[in-house]
Order: C-alpha cells, then sequence, then structure tokens
C-alpha cells in the first residue's frame, strides 16, 4: 500500500483574470458552475487530512474568486494543516488578506511575469503588476511568510536577474524560477515559448551567482528546461508518492497535467471516498514504483532518482504515457523532442491562453 500523501493541491477554480500563454491548465476549462461547492470541499479536507495531507495549497486559477475562500481556509487550518494561498495577487485587498490570515493562511505564494511593468502586463494579458507589487506589500505588512514564482519562457528569459532583484524588492523569502512545462494552454504556445540554449546558458549563471549572493536571506530554486537536458526531472518525487491534486470539479489526479492521458482512470470525489482513490484506483497505481517500467528505464540506476522522468510528457510527445519520458538521451523517441527544439520559433509577441490557435 503507498505511503500516505504529505500534500493537497485543492485548484478551487479555473476562474482567473489573467491569461498567460504558459499556463498548464488544460485547455477545456471548468466552469463556474461544475465546480465544488463549499461543504464539498470542506469534506475534501477532512478526508485529506484523515488520509495523512498535512500542507494544504489553495489554488487555481485564481482562489481569490472563490467567494467562499475564507470558510475554506478556515477547515483546513482547523484541521491542523499549513495553508498556502497561491494567488496571483489581483483582488488581495488588505481587509482580504488580514481576514484569510485570522482564518489561518500561513503562507502566500504570489506570481510574477516579468521584471518590467510593461512586458510583464503583456504576458499576463492584464494590468497586473502594480497589483503585484501592491500584494506583496501587505503580504510583508503582516508579517507572513512570501514565496515569489516566476514561469521563465524565450519571452521573459534574459531579464532573469531583473525578476531576482524584482523578488528581493517584494521581500520574498523564496523564489521559484521554473522553466515553462509544456502542458495545457503551455503546450498550445510551445512555438512562442520555447527559449534559445543561449538564453538558457545566461540565466543558469545568473542564478548561480544570485544563489551564492542571497544564500542564508532568500532560498532560490531553479527548475530548468527539461527539453534541454540529457535526463528527465523526478516528476513529483514519483507518480502517487508524495501529492495529490483535486481539480475544480472533483476530479482527484496524480499530478495537474495528469487530465491529458486518456483511460487513465480519473475517479471524482463526489463518487468515492478520497483515501480510496488514493490507495486503490486504477489512475494512482498506473506508474507507480518500477514493474510498469519499460526498457531503457527498467535497467536503468537512474529510475530510483527520476522515476522514469514524466508520464504526462511521455504521452504527450509519443501518444503511450507507458514510454520512457522522450527528454531522456537514452529514450528511443528522444528524436521528436529535437524535432521540435529544430523547428523555427514563433515571432516574440505576448502570448495569452489560446495564443496560436
Amino acid at each position: 500500500m503507498a505511503e500516505p500523501p504529505f500534500g493537497l493541491l485543492a485548484e478551487l477554480t479555473h476562474r482567473c483574470p489573467l491569461s498567460c500563454g504558459y499556463c498548464s491548465n488544460p485547455v477545456e476549462l471548468v466552469r463556474r458552475e461544475a465546480e465544488l461547492g463549499t461543504a464539498r470541499w470542506c469534506e475534501v479536507f477532512d478526508q485529506a487530512r484523515a488520509l495523512g495531507v498535512l500542507q494544504v495549497h489553495l489554488s487555481g486559477g485564481e482562489p481569490l474568486a472563490r467567494g467562499d475562500l475564507p470558510e475554506l481556509v478556515e477547515h483546513a487550518a482547523g484541521l491542523g494543516c499549513y495553508v498556502n494561498l497561491v494567488t496571483s495577487g489581483l483582488g488581495l485587498t488588505a481587509r482580504r488578506l488580514a481576514d484569510l490570515a485570522a482564518r489561518g493562511v500561513d503562507h502566500v505564494q504570489l506570481s510574477v511575469q516579468d521584471a518590467r511593468p510593461g512586458e510583464a502586463d503583456l504576458i499576463a494579458g492584464a494590468r497586473a503588476f502594480d497589483h503585484k507589487l501592491a500584494a506583496a506589500g501587505l503580504v510583508r505588512e503582516l508579517g507572513l511568510p512570501l514565496t515569489v514564482n516566476a514561469v521563465l519562457h524565450r519571452l521573459n528569459l534574459d531579464r532573469v536577474d531583473g525578476i531576482i532583484a524584482l523578488a528581493e524588492r517584494m521581500g520574498a523569502q523564496r523564489l521559484e524560477l521554473a522553466n515553462t512545462q509544456y502542458y495545457g494552454w503551455a503546450l498550445r504556445n510551445r512555438a512562442a515559448l520555447l527559449p534559445r540554449p543561449d538564453q538558457l546558458a545566461r540565466a543558469a549563471e545568473v542564478v548561480a551567482a544570485a544563489r551564492e549572493r542571497l544564500a542564508g536571506r532568500m532560498e532560490l530554486v531553479h527548475v530548468v528546461a527539461d527539453y534541454h537536458e540529457a535526463h528527465p526531472k523526478p516528476c513529483m518525487h514519483g507518480w502517487g508518492a508524495r501529492q495529490l491534486t483535486v481539480a475544480p470539479d472533483g476530479d482527484v489526479l496524480p499530478c495537474p497535467a495528469a487530465g491529458v492521458i486518456p483511460d487513465l482512470g480519473v475517479e471524482n470525489v463526489r463518487d468515492r471516498p478520497l483515501a480510496d482513490i488514493w490507495h486503490h484506483s486504477r489512475a494512482f497505481n498506473a506508474f507507480r514504483g518500477f514493474d510498469w517500467m519499460r526498457e531503457p528505464c527498467r535497467g536503468c540506476p537512474r529510475k530510483e532518482l527520476d522515476f522514469g522522468g514524466c508520464r504526462c510528457q511521455a504521452f504527450q510527445l509519443t501518444g503511450d504515457a507507458a514510454n520512457t519520458d522522450p527528454v531522456c538521451s537514452l529514450s528511443p523517441h528522444r528524436a521528436e523532442v529535437d524535432r521540435v527544439l529544430a523547428l523555427e520559433p514563433e515571432p516574440a509577441a505576448p502570448v495569452r491562453r489560446g495564443f496560436g490557435r
């Protein structure tokens, strides 16, 4: 039987005031009328805590779009969970944040799109930059820990030094610099987002220098662009191993992107208890452990480091989720990644959900 999960990503809604073209949310978004209600989400938190979950990440879309967010925060915190609010910052006022903090928000994770206002607002598809600065100030005033996260791609990689400086200005204790993962809208917009090798090399140097300079003051996490790597990353630290995601409509997923794999056997909290889904569902057991692996993964010593890489990426690039992640240099499908990298990039332009449709 699987070990209990550590964290729950609760995607409360797909509604969002931004329209970022790198968003990993599915192209077919869950509509408001299909979202779980307040009572059902509270039941999900009850079941998650009983299952062993210690951290609840309230995300979306934009969780502030939910009018019942204060009640959901209070319920999750009342169960003894560490509550992280993952937000764009739009709609976060001093009064709302003070209420959420009083009800149990322990940490805020705030997204940024670029280091400069004009470029950031173009990428976001909204005038958001100044709102984010204001939101960071509110978090600082309340003394809550702040993580800033920035998704990196061809349109902002040249300003990664500025993004780091922006996070310092915001007072972040942690900065996540994550190169785009190509799921959902990001896959649709991949040709406009893929970085150049020279951009990645320079960004790596900038991040390494900043990490040394900021040691002890700000934790700096850098997720590299895996299409350009020789080996895949340990996606989710293994399928169905530490985390689970509940989508706005109640679908329970081993990772946020797992819905792209057809016939996975995804189940819903409306129909089956969360513990049963975690331990016994076909979806969660499909790629646990190592028995499902084919060669070259099965005989590879790296399988205990990267767990075969990303199943969603394997499906999207090869049509079979059980194949070796094509990012791996040992994969018989690596040529597909090289083909994508060799394509002529689309002209640099602000990307939004649906760009390039």
